[in-house]
């Protein structure tokens, strides 16, 4: 599948990128820690890296402006990944059909790179995301996108690797970001 019209693997200008995975946790003790998962492809079959960034302190939580709580962690973690073809954030790309940014289009708009958006939950006034099925679970994900078709994004989702309701690139970076899972386990 192409992004913007780019061979996979390539990045924006035309040489090697990899594919990203993101996600953003709130430790108790304070403060964020955003983890990064790059694969060579976009199935994430092949993790090719990790890495993880912490923040001592983060902005509260407000409605409607979660970009501004999870850009800055994103942006730490984000710094050293070099070039990449594609990220993948656990959200909405835009959070209605007018096009209202949510933290993709911020991600989409500050790195250059075409972002899909994985929501877990529904958001009333996206009406436009895509509801796909996983896995053997009921349970919709929600797709949006940025800077590559709303249908290869939802092909890209549904073909990225494990057999569970959210890919296992989501769930790795879930648990790194969390602390749950070490850099070095399996």
């Amino acid at each position: 599948m192409a992004v913007d019209g780019r061979v996979p693997g390539t990045s924006a200008d035309g040489g090697p990128g990899g594919f990203a995975a993101v996600d953003v946790a709130y430790p108790v003790s304070g403060g964020a820690q955003a983890a990064l998962v790059i694969a060579s492809g976009p199935d994430f079959a092949e993790v090719l890296a990790e890495h993880i960034a912490r923040l001592p302190e983060a902005v509260p939580y407000s409605p409607g402006q979660f970009f501004l709580r999870e850009l800055p962690a994103l942006r730490a973690v984000l710094a050293g990944a070099g070039a990449l073809s594609l990220v993948v954030v656990d959200g909405y790309v835009d959070l209605d059909p007018d096009g209202r940014p949510g933290l993709g289009a911020h991600v989409h708009d500050e790195f250059a790179v075409p972002v899909i958006g994985v929501a877990k939950s529904f958001f009333r006034a996206a009406t436009h995301a895509v509801p796909i099925r996983r896995g053997s679970s009921d349970r919709p994900l929600f797709i949006t996108a940025a800077g590559i078709s709303l249908p290869e994004a939802v092909g890209l989702v549904m073909n990225m690797s494990g057999r569970f309701r959210l890919p296992d690139a989501l769930r790795r970076v879930d648990a790194l970001a969390r602390g749950t899972r070490s850099m070095a386990s399996g």
